[in-house]
């Protein structure tokens, strides 16, 4: 990661809520495609050794993303983020959890809502995300699996993707 990139991590245990900043030197664009299309979303998104695996990907309102999060040995963690608003190149928000192979969410883990909000500044953008979970416990639950490693290899990736175009 570029040193002189903004990088933020916060939690925020009173409103259950989690928030991401990071800053990528790259166009308003290219940033907005890698968090919107499959084919550059599974090269970035999850930590490595685990890769993800879009099965479906309809960017738009009502839409969703269902995806693999596929591991060394080849096993499967299934995932949906269902879309609730976009605003091209401005910000997007989605419901966010585990789900099973055929897109039926999983009761047993936390979902949350997802805010994503793009900020150009000068020859950069700054990516602004909001995690909002219901209960203490649940935000507790996504800490303890390891989110705040594992988005931050995550973003990294992005990043190492974002300087090849």
């Amino acid at each position: 990661m570029n040193k002189n990139l903004l990088f933020d991590f916060s939690v925020n245990k009173e409103n259950n809520t989690i928030h991401v900043r990071r800053e990528f030197d790259a166009s308003l664009e290219l940033v907005w495609k890698a968090w919107t299309t499959a084919e550059l979303l599974d090269q970035w998104w999850g930590p490595e050794p685990w890769r993800a695996e879009t099965k479906t990907m309809d960017f738009r309102e009502g839409g969703f993303w269902h995806y693999a999060m596929v591991g060394p040995e080849g096993e499967r963690h299934w995932s949906k983020a269902s879309y609730i608003t976009i605003e091209k190149e401005k910000s997007f928000t989605a419901k966010d959890g585990f789900c099973d192979e055929n897109g039926i969410m999983n009761q047993a883990f936390p979902q949350n809502l997802w805010e994503n909000n793009f900020v150009p500044k000068e020859n950069k953008v700054q990516v602004d995300m909001i995690l909002t979970f219901d209960t203490l416990d649940d935000l507790n639950v996504i800490i303890e699996m390891g989110f705040e490693e594992g988005m931050t290899m995550g973003l990294n990736q992005l990043d190492e993707l974002l300087s090849t175009f």
